[in-house]
């Protein structure tokens, strides 16, 4: 039977509503007796495979991806942890090692990494081999799997073997997530899993991004095959090996009667007969598995219609000039004191502003409205619930305050104590049961990596290591998205194309749902749809100088979604990938928009990837620009969605740097990035502080660098960075108040302190400090506004706070998952308030806002101020500030900042003490190359 999780271990988490009182403990037991009789799948003979000889990492690569690697489930095994809590093997042995960092890394040596990682080696001990496959009883091929952590170590003797072996290990370990990815693609997954409002929401906000037909996503693969030769070829040969063996394992997973449990909890197969059918893959799935992850990570830009609302709110209150200047400073293009992951001053101008803008297309005020995309609901699809979670969608995918909530930490060799370069990083993919990613081994021809895959594309190794390498990647956010304003002619559903009437393209989908054991939601549908132009999709409707237009986005990896294949495949061969300059080759080959970090054992590199369009000379990037030929990007061809795109010396790169960081910060000077906030302090600050300190002192150790990274991921950045300064104009004069008074005492024993969000010891679930952090999590948005509303007005504080959100706490509901997200602190208005507080103290402040806001710019008035909102905050209670939801008790601090793990499927997970870092990490240090 497998294993229960001891209750000292997590804190167990209730059972999740979307699963009702279904059945009582009795028929449970029965059940699951009566499950527990089918076949289960069979393991092949003890193998005696050795450790393999490509592996230059001297034992020196870890790596962690929580929860566990098993994502698949029976019928019998939910159950079971439905009713008693028991994980199946291999679910959540990787979330406690991940967990236990947050307390342990303070006494963290190397010899002790691999009690919070695993051990990334390439291959298996002989005797810690737990099973060994040959999928579909192939020959060439085999799935070696590790007692610890059951992760696959693929081998095959053919190329075609190989991949099919990549596929098997997929479906084993995360059928179900692939089955409900492909459909959250399709905008399709209400109809598929249930009419869950969370469900509702998923689909939006992905379709509305990327809605595509059938024959759109075959194009798609059509044109990355076509477009790249002899590795097109090859890249389509591996996709189709894939796919036949995620349906080798579907076929014999049903025929054998282990197939995931949730099939039958969602009434797509019968717990009895067997009745029903898991439809076989096919490689558009592909294609709409990777629009929602590009979607998702890789897509920086958007966000040009609230910019054009905000300087407008600006323009209004100030003038156009004056306006303008205000609207600037609070953009912060390229901000003079904001942290850079290439530092060294070299300059990589992108989306700048430019002198004279052309081809503006700025709304009437007050004439924007947003395009719908749900019509015709009927039934839960009607509910004040389903609308409000659309609006929340919509608001999500229109923003270009994108979630990328993932980090680097590289230190060049020069500085380490072995000589050789040591990284840690990983990317932040939220926190999901089963999770997105999964681990792998992949050996074959051409291809020799470990590392993570998102589901169902996990024909390459996504992010991991290579035999003397490793790789990884953060979100960048550069603007990859314009948005035109198209002329309508005729009617709401004409647009003007280079002088021609033209009809939008429609284009729908209709989900209806019903109850089932997993999601009791109760019976509704409704009908999606979306407009597309040449220009993209219609996402608002407007005027412009009475002209009636739809404003439209253009990604540039729109109708792309496949093109990165190549450079996936290409950091998976060790022919290709050999030196940091082939590593910045091979990323030049993805489109999405990331930050690539290379170490082996001689070298660290940095790439920013995405293809950049080249604008129109003119063209601002952060506005709407008029739909016509002059302000089109250079060579555009609307038919394949092509342009002209700036050449790879031109995207932010560096070759051994003497440390490189990046939390979704800005890559370069002068390179502007679509979301706000790249200002004077950001997360990214966080890691830079520690890292140089650690730089200027040598000796760095794989150890000292995870630390580093421990410690930045219990930080509070507004405690850490701003709080000082806040506290210095407090205390400016002696506090009287002894409520105030009280309250500084606390906050400045917490600064003290280290200002971290840590537990008094490991597993106590009560914060060291806890009343500190209570008092700054209720002030923190009372300051803002105290702050800045009375001098921008009601209208242009709303508009400046929908550009860029005032706060993002860890018990904030943010992220892609919503709240407990663990990922905090990227966007907020820090910096805004620093660089006020020192112009108000009278210190050097370099990019500052265009006037001073606290108390008028007065420090005696900005004090009353902040005094003023410190005793409300003050007085708040922790169940004021932290109401509850359907994790946690009002007034639980620490569950309201704790991890979930979300469920996608049948197995649940307990929570764990709140760190802000990567999903999936790895810890590496080379100490050869081949």
């Amino acid at each position: 039977m497998p294993r229960r999780t001891p209750r000292t271990a997590l804190d167990r988490q209730r059972t999740p509503r979307r699963f009702p009182k279904f059945l009582g403990a009795a028929s449970i037991c029965a059940l699951i007796a009566a499950l527990l009789s089918p076949l289960t799948q069979a393991a092949a003979a003890d193998s005696t495979t050795a450790l393999a000889a490509n592996d230059y990492c001297g034992g020196q690569c870890s790596d962690i991806l929580p929860p566990g690697q098993n994502g698949n489930a029976t019928l019998a095994q939910i159950l079971l942890n439905q009713a008693f809590g028991i994980q199946p093997d291999h679910a959540e042995d990787q979330l406690g090692p991940y967990n236990n960092l947050a307390s342990g890394a303070a006494t963290l040596t190397d010899a002790k990494i691999n009690d919070f990682f695993n051990d990334a080696s390439f291959g298996v001990a002989s005797d810690q081999v737990a099973s060994t496959t040959a999928p579909g009883g192939r020959t060439d091929v085999t799935i070696v799997r590790d007692k610890k952590t059951g992760v696959p170590h693929i081998t095959g003797t053919t190329r075609y073997g190989t991949e099919y072996g990549a596929g098997y290990a997929a479906a084993q370990d995360r059928l179900w997530l692939m089955d409900v990815f492909r459909h959250v693609g399709r905008g399709q997954l209400t109809s598929f899993a249930g009419g869950a409002s969370s469900n509702q929401g998923l689909e939006q906000e992905f379709w509305r991004n990327a809605p595509y037909t059938e024959a759109d996503l075959q194009t798609q693969i059509d044109n990355a095959i076509a477009n790249n030769g002899a590795r097109g070829q090859q890249a389509l040969a591996d996709a189709d090996a894939y796919i036949d063996g995620i349906n080798a394992y579907i076929d014999a997973s049903d025929s054998g009667r282990y197939f995931p449990g949730e099939y039958v909890l969602t009434g797509h197969k019968d717990s009895i007969t067997n009745a029903g059918t898991i439809d076989h893959f096919k490689i558009t799935d592909l294609v709409a598995l990777a629009s929602v992850i590009g979607s998702l990570f890789g897509s920086g830009g958007g966000g040009e219609v609230n910019n054009a609302v905000s300087l407008l709110a600006a323009q209004s209150k100030y003038g156009v000039t004056e306006g303008t200047k205000v609207w600037e400073s609070f953009r912060e293009r390229n901000d003079p004191e904001a942290v850079l992951t290439v530092h060294n001053g070299e300059s990589f101008p992108y989306a700048s502003k430019p002198d004279t803008a052309q081809g503006e297309a700025l709304p009437d005020a007050g004439s924007v409205t947003q395009e719908p995309l749900v019509y015709d609901r009927t039934g839960s699809a009607a509910t004040a619930t389903a609308t409000s979670t659309s609006a929340t969608a919509a608001a999500t995918t229109l923003t270009s305050a994108k979630r990328g909530m993932s980090n680097a930490l590289v230190v060049s060799g020069k500085y380490t104590a072995s000589g050789h370069p040591i990284a840690v990083f990983g990317p932040q993919t939220g926190y999901f049961a089963p999770q997105l990613l999964m681990l792998q081994e992949i050996q074959g021809p051409g291809l020799s990596a470990r590392g993570a895959s998102f589901a169902g594309l996990s024909m390459y190794v996504e992010l991991g290591r290579g035999q003397d390498y490793s790789w990884s990647a953060t979100t960048s956010g550069q603007d990859i998205i314009d948005t035109y304003a198209v002329e309508l002619c005729q009617d709401d559903y004409h647009y003007l194309y280079h002088g021609t009437c033209t009809a939008m393209d429609e284009v729908e989908r209709t989900n209806a749902w019903k109850p089932t054991t997993a999601d009791g939601t109760a019976a509704g549908s409704y009908r999606m749809q979306v407009y597309r132009t040449k220009y993209g999709p219609v996402e608002y409707r407007a005027t412009v100088g009475g002209k009636k237009v739809a404003y439209t986005t253009l990604r540039s990896s729109y109708m792309h979604e496949a093109d990165s294949i190549i450079g996936f495949q290409m950091l998976n061969d060790p022919d290709y990938v050999k030196s940091p300059q082939t590593f910045q080759s091979a990323v030049q080959h993805i489109n999405y928009t990331f930050n690539w970090f290379y170490a082996d054992s001689s070298h660290t590199a940095y790439y920013n990837s995405g293809d950049n369009p080249v604008r129109a000379a003119g063209v601002d990037a952060e506005f709407p620009i008029w739909a016509q030929a002059a302000y089109e990007w250079q060579n555009w061809d609307p038919t394949t969605n092509t342009a002209s795109y700036t050449p790879p010396s031109a995207h932010p790169n560096s070759i051994d740097q003497d440390y490189y960081i990046s939390w979704n910060n800005k890559q370069a000077k002068d390179y502007t990035t679509a979301p706000w906030g790249d200002g004077s302090v950001h997360r990214g600050n966080l890691l830079k502080d520690r890292v140089k300190k650690l730089v200027a002192a040598g000796g760095v150790t794989r150890s000292s660098l995870t630390k580093a990274m421990a410690d930045a991921a219990l930080a509070d950045l507004r405690a850490e960075d701003v709080l000082p300064k806040l506290l210095k104009v407090i205390n400016s004069s002696t506090v009287t108040d002894t409520t105030a008074a009280a309250a500084v005492t606390k906050l400045s024993d917490w600064v003290t302190a280290g200002a971290k969000r840590k537990e008094t010891s490991a597993g106590s679930k009560t914060y060291a400090n806890a009343d500190a952090i209570r008092i700054l999590d209720a002030w923190w948005p009372l300051l803002v506004k105290a702050e800045f509303q009375p001098g921008l007005g009601t209208d242009l504080y709303t508009a400046f706070s929908n550009n860029l959100p005032i706060d993002e706490s860890p018990s904030a509901a943010h992220g892609p998952t919503g709240a407990h997200a663990g990922s905090s602190f990227q966007y907020g208005w820090w910096s805004y308030v620093d660089k006020d507080i020192r112009a108000v103290l009278g210190e050097s402040v370099q990019g500052g806002l265009s006037q001073k806001y606290c108390g008028g710019g007065t420090l005696s008035a900005c004090r009353d101020a902040l005094i003023s909102t410190l005793k409300t905050a003050a007085g708040l209670t922790a169940a004021q500030v932290y109401p509850g939801d359907d994790q946690c008790s009002a007034g639980d601090q620490w569950c309201a900042d704790s991890i979930v793990q979300r469920t996608l499927g049948g197995i649940k997970h307990g929570k764990i003490t709140w760190q802000n870092r990567p999903t999936y990490q790895q810890v590496v240090e080379y100490t050869s190359h081949r």
